[in-house]
C-alpha cells in the first residue's frame, strides 16, 4: 500500500567563508542553495541567520540596523528578533531563520533546507 506523499524536508550545512566578511553590528546578504539568506553579526560575534528581506515591504534586512538581538527593517522600522524571527512590536509575520556556528577557525556556517523530497510507505 502506497500512502499519500509526505514533504521532507533536508538539512545542509554551508560555508559562508570568514566571519570577517560580516563587519561587527552589521549583516550581509548570501545566496545559498538558491536564497538569499542575512547573516548578522553582533559586536560580540554572535551570528544569525534569517530569510533576506522583510515580509512586509521586502526590504533587504542586512541594511537594518542590529542590537539586543534584533534587527531593524530599514523601509519601515519594524523589529524582529534575530533567534526566533518573531516580530517585535508589530503584526508582521515572522521571519524564516536558520542555524549558524562559527567555527573554530572562525568561519561561518549555515543550515539550510535542501529541496523536497518525498516519503513513500510500502
Amino acid at each position: 500500500m502506497i500512502s499519500a506523499p509526505v514533504p521532507l524536508e533536508r538539512t545542509e550545512r554551508y560555508d559562508l567563508g570568514s566571519i570577517d566578511r560580516i563587519p561587527p553590528g552589521e549583516g550581509q546578504t548570501f545566496l545559498v542553495d538558491g536564497r538569499e539568506i542575512a547573516v548578522f553579526r553582533s559586536r560580540e560575534d554572535e551570528v544569525w541567520a534569517t530569510q533576506a528581506r522583510c515580509p512586509h515591504k521586502a526590504g533587504l534586512l542586512a541594511d537594518g540596523i542590529i542590537g539586543d538581538g534584533q534587527v531593524i527593517c530599514p523601509l519601515h522600522s519594524y523589529k524582529f528578533d534575530l533567534t526566533s524571527g518573531a516580530g517585535v512590536r508589530n503584526e508582521c509575520a515572522s521571519l524564516r531563520t536558520y542555524r549558524t556556528e562559527i567555527t573554530a577557525d572562525r568561519r561561518v556556517l549555515v543550515w539550510v533546507g535542501g529541496r523536497q523530497t518525498w516519503s513513500e510507505e510500502v
